[in-house]
Parts: structure tokens; sequence; C-alpha cells
């Protein structure tokens, strides 16, 4: 395929729309903008060859320009010295290079034509370039958000499976069981000592009934020593 060919199918190319229809629009872009990098690599290298080609062109006029001048300048001459056969053949070698000359200068405006096409089609490569890259690099973001996206939702999805649901509900029934065994456990330690406390406390309060008891004993013992020494004493 030809430089111009390719340039103006890829100019000409609607870029949303294929990327639209691409099964891997990310491999297609940068394909996109590596044949856009390679043709604009040989599009300035052809403006670079027009471009001398042009200035080769101007030292060709310059240097066509001075035999015009010096065949005009002789034919002068001849006629001031009345060689008109002289400045006849100086006439004819200076329309020779005038006519030399009106070639080089249609040679140059074509030259020009093509310079500022080559100039023009640059510039709307690069363009076309430069929207592309910006492309890539909105393409690569979606990318990773797409990818990331169908991530999330095959483990939302997987998470929704009744397989999934029944194992966490054992996984929870389980964890549950374990947490009332340890209760009971607790529960079971908490019981022997609330009973071990209470029975220290039922403890105490049958020896303060017991000294109790025992008072009352000693004060039943010495009212009746004292009613027998009353007996006594009053024989």
């Amino acid at each position: 395929m030809g430089i111009f060919t390719r340039f103006r199918d890829i100019v000409g190319s609607n870029m949303n729309s294929m990327l639209d229809r691409a099964e891997d629009p990310e491999k297609l872009i940068r394909m996109m903008i590596q044949e856009m990098e390679d043709t604009l690599i040989e599009l300035k290298a052809a403006c670079a060859g027009v471009l001398a080609d042009s200035k080769n062109l101007e030292h060709q006029q310059q240097a066509n320009d001075r035999r015009i001048k010096y065949w005009d300048d002789n034919a002068k001459l001849a006629v001031d010295k009345g060689r008109e056969d002289l400045a006849r053949e100086a006439l004819i070698e200076k329309r020779r290079y005038m006519q030399k000359a009106e070639s080089l200068s249609n040679e140059a405006v074509e030259h020009q034509t093509l310079l500022d096409q080559y100039q023009d089609d640059i510039r709307q490569l690069g363009d076309k370039l430069k929207s592309a890259r910006e492309k890539e690099r909105l393409l690569i973001a979606r990318h990773v958000y797409a990818s990331r996206k169908m991530r999330a939702q095959k483990e939302i999805r997987r998470m929704d499976n009744t397989d999934t649901i029944i194992k966490f509900e054992e996984l929870e029934n389980r964890i549950e069981q374990m947490e009332a065994e340890a209760d009971l456990v607790n529960f079971g330690s908490k019981a022997n000592l609330a009973d071990e406390l209470e029975r220290l406390a039922g403890d105490e309060e049958i020896e303060k009934e017991l000294r109790s008891l025992k008072a009352t004993s000693v004060d039943r013992m010495e009212a009746r020593v004292e009613a027998l020494e009353t007996i006594i004493d009053d024989k």
C-alpha cells in the first residue's frame, strides 16, 4: 500500500465506529497508532525530499538567471561593437536559457504545491495521531474499569449462588453452636462459683445462729446459778 493510499485511509476512517465494532479495541487502536506513526515518518521523509529538491531547483534558477544576464550582456556588447552576427548568437543562447527559466519556474510552482500538500497532510495526520493517543489512554482506563467491574459482578453472582449461601449458613450455624458451647462452659463455672459463695454465706449465717444459741445457753445457766445461790442464802 502506498503512502498516500494509507494516508487517505487513515484520515478518512471513522475511528469511533471502528473501535465500536472491534473485538479488542485496545489492540486495534495500538495498531492504528503504529500505522499512523509509520505513515507520518514516511510523509515527513518525503516532504524533506521535496524540500531538498526545491532548494536545488532554486539554485538552478539562480544559475540560469546568471546565464540569461550573461548572454544579454554579450548581445549588447556585440551590438555596440557592430557584430550583429555575434549579437544574434548571444540572443539565441539567451532565449534558450529563458525557456529553461520558464520550465524551472513551472517546476518550482509544482514543488511548492507538493510541499504545501505534504505539510497539510502531516498536520492532518498529526491531529489524527494526537486524537488516537488520547483515545488510547481513555480506552486503557475504560478497559481497566470494565475488567474490575466484571470481576466484581462475577463475585456478586458467586456470592448469590445457592451453594455459597448454604455454606455461609452452615458456617454461621457452626459459629453459633460454638458460641453456645462456650457459654455453657462459662455458665457451669459461674454456677459452681455461685453455689460455693451461697454455701459460704449460708455457713456464716449458721455460725452466727450457733453463737447466738451458745450465748443464750450461757445466759440461762448463769440465771440458774444465780437462782440457786439465792435459795441457799435464804435458808
